[in-house]
């Protein structure tokens, strides 16, 4: 019995190993099954790891590199980066002004305009500036790729890209940036301009195909006529007939010293507002093609239109019977001109002008010298009457009244200045005129010696040294003005702000010098000092004119705006046609003694009140 029972004791031992041996394995199993499946789930973070791990080897690879490397490589980065972003920046601005561009310009023709111009000049930057990037680019990449510092590639990606890049600036057919965009902008305008063409144009028949053909295309020449007609209509309006008085057509100045009055009014009308916008219309359309078209074209419009009937109209007074009214009307018109001289200098002082020029000029002479000799003419005149005897009752003589009343009248206030102008002008040409005819030049001894070979010669070096002078003086002045980099878009009118104040303050300090410089140099020849001035106003003021324009509004709204917008382009325009001018001084010997405004009615006060110079 006890073997029996010791045997029953060692079979439940062996049980109750084989129950834990068993719920062993079932842990071992069930261990084993999430280990599986913790493997299966890892698989794939190991396999993102895996393919993460280069481009982690390439980020890390850098800060193993020596602190010195690293700052220098910092550096050629920045500078690499810089040109890039900009040109970035200016493509993005570019598609920024898609929706504009494919808007109907009909709307807002003057604003799609602008657009279209925003456009060329970001083109233009891109195009000059998309190989400064590259380049740089390029640099930086062989940088990193010697020293080591990035991955190999990562940095063959970057090399291909560039190479792209460099393939398609150096292809002509593909180097213009976004060119879809500018062509399409440009189709629209086309449409614009025919749709504007159909509605205010009338067909006319063309005989031919190849004529056809020749009138396709539009050149200058085709503008002056409707310009004309425009400009005669306007004019038309003010009631000009006048204008066609002959010298037969009445006595004298008084009976048409209303006209006179009006002709000063008029033409000031036309040079300001027709002939000005017309010199605009024709420097904007005209300007690619050269400043000898768009001036030829405008001396046309000039000439054709009225300006040459306002300049025979006072050729015609000119030549009237000589009496004390026509030095007043004289001092009228030579006060118009003198108020227009500027703007006759600016809009008709170009080449294409030269018969503007040679009317005005003769027109001005004939009313100087005419005012002059009236002038002096009047105490001959007084003379003339001292052997009247005086009225039988004592009064003051009718004579003696009217010229009293006639001097007070031309040394008043309105007519002193511009008499006192006129006999200066007129006696400085008096001693331009040698009274040795030994010193005169053409058509005198000097000029039978040296022969017109001689004259010709001189000529052609001094226009060539006025020239070299123009050139290294104030030539160099819009080139402060330069337009590189001013493309204003939204986002960017800061920079672009930063540019003007800086080019403007750069051409305000050359400018100043300049002048400070020159204000006191002297060139006593007129016709020598007005082409020069002419020359320098042609040169700077068209240029600052269209600057400020521009590129004006984004400085004129700042506080300081007085620093750099510190000229108006009148003023600016005046100080440079004001060169060179001989000193007052000169004429000192000229100036009379003073006249009471009270005069006695004897006949010696008259005498010494005509013969003074005010």
């Amino acid at each position: 019995m006890a073997e029996s029972v010791k045997s029953d004791g060692k079979g439940d031992d062996r049980i109750e190993n084989l129950i834990a041996a068993r719920k062993s394995l079932k842990l071992s199993l069930e261990k084993s099954k999430s280990l599986g499946l913790a493997l299966k789930k890892a698989g794939p973070i190991l396999d993102e790891m895996k393919q993460r791990l280069p481009s982690l080897e390439a980020a890390v690879r850098p800060i193993r590199a020596e602190k010195e490397a690293l700052v220098a490589a910092g550096g050629h980065i920045n500078r690499a980066i810089g040109p890039a972003a900009a040109v970035l920046k200016v493509f993005d601005a570019v598609h920024g002004l898609e929706k504009s561009l494919l808007s109907d310009p009909r709307n807002d023709l003057p604003g799609y305009l602008s657009v279209i111009k925003r456009l060329e000049e970001a083109l233009r930057f891109l195009g000059g500036n998309c190989g400064l990037a590259i380049q740089w680019l390029e640099d930086i990449v062989e940088y990193l790729e010697d020293n080591v510092m990035a991955d190999e590639r990562h940095l063959s990606n970057l090399k291909k890209s560039l190479k792209g890049l460099r393939e398609l600036q150096s292809d002509d057919e593909r180097a213009h940036l976004d060119g879809g965009l500018l062509n399409a902008a440009l189709d629209k305008l086309e449409g614009e301009f025919r749709r504007l063409l159909t509605e205010h144009s009338v067909p006319l028949p063309m005989s031919s195909s190849s004529t056809l053909a020749e009138q396709a295309v539009i050149a200058p020449s085709q503008l002056p006529k409707f310009a004309v007609r425009n400009v005669r209509a306007s004019l038309r309006a003010l009631d000009l007939d006048y204008l066609e008085i002959s010298i037969a057509e009445f006595n004298d100045v008084q009976s048409i010293e209303g006209y006179i009055a009006q002709w000063g009014k008029h033409l000031e009308f036309a040079v300001k507002h027709l002939f000005e916008a017309e010199y605009k219309l024709c420097n904007d359309v005209f300007e690619r093609l050269g400043l000898d078209v768009w001036m030829g074209c405008f001396s046309k419009i000039a000439a054709q239109a009225g300006i040459l009937a306002f300049l025979q109209f006072g050729k015609t007074v000119t030549e009237s019977k000589k009496d004390p009214i026509k030095l007043l009307k004289l001092l009228d018109i030579f006060a118009s001109l003198n108020k227009l001289r500027l703007d006759f200098n600016r809009l008709f002082g170009g080449a294409a002008c030269i018969e503007i020029q040679n009317l005005t000029r003769d027109l001005i002479r004939r009313v100087i010298d005419g005012a002059a000799e009236i002038f002096w003419e009047l105490l001959v005149q007084v003379d003339l009457q001292r052997q009247i005897p005086p009225p039988p009752d004592g009064n003051v003589p009718i004579l003696v009244s009217i010229i009293t009343e006639y001097c007070n009248k031309l040394l008043g206030d309105n007519y002193k200045p511009i008499l006192s102008q006129v006999l200066v002008i007129h006696r400085s040409w008096k001693h331009e005129k040698f009274q040795e005819k030994i010193l005169v030049g053409e058509g005198t001894k000097v000029g039978d010696l040296l022969g017109d070979s001689w004259f010709r010669e001189h000529d052609r070096c001094r226009d060539q040294y006025a020239e070299i002078f123009l050139r290294e003086s104030w030539g160099k002045l819009p080139g402060h003005l330069s337009r590189e980099g001013l493309i204003l878009f939204s986002g960017g009118r800061a920079t672009a702000r930063d540019l003007v104040k800086k080019r403007l303050k750069t051409f305000n300090e050359a400018f100043d010098e300049m002048y400070k410089k020159q204000s006191s140099w002297v060139v006593p020849d007129r016709d020598l000092r007005e082409k020069i001035c002419q020359q320098i106003v042609q040169a700077v003021v068209p240029i600052y004119r269209s600057y400020m324009q521009n590129y004006g509004p984004l400085v004129e709204l700042d506080g300081s705006s007085n620093k750099y917008a510190r000229y108006s382009v009148q003023t600016l325009e005046q100080m440079l046609s004001s060169l060179f001018l001989p000193k007052p001084g000169r004429y000192a010997s000229f100036k009379g003694r003073q006249l009471s405004d009270k005069f006695n009615n004897g006949v010696a006060d008259l005498r010494r009140t005509t013969s003074a110079v005010v």
